[in-house]
């Protein structure tokens, strides 16, 4: 069974996302693959294909989290 957003995409939502807020940490998951590198070239710090595990989003996270420590 195939979920979409119901009023836009996620790429859509997430350009919106950092126009508020250009320093947002977005981690994307899709089962679209062909979305991957439109959604890192736009701004995404991690790409997550979908189904992935629990265990891998939280290592995106610590990363995510790793690197702001380091630029602060």
């Amino acid at each position: 069974m195939i979920y979409r957003m119901p009023i836009k995409n996620g790429v859509d939502a997430m350009i919106e996302i950092l126009k508020i807020n250009k320093n947002k940490k977005i981690i994307f998951a899709s089962a679209d693959i062909t979305v991957k590198h439109k959604a890192i070239s736009l701004g995404a710090c991690a790409f997550l294909d979908k189904p992935f595990k629990m265990h891998e989003l939280l290592n995106k996270i610590q990363q995510i989290v790793k690197e702001l420590v380091v630029e602060q």
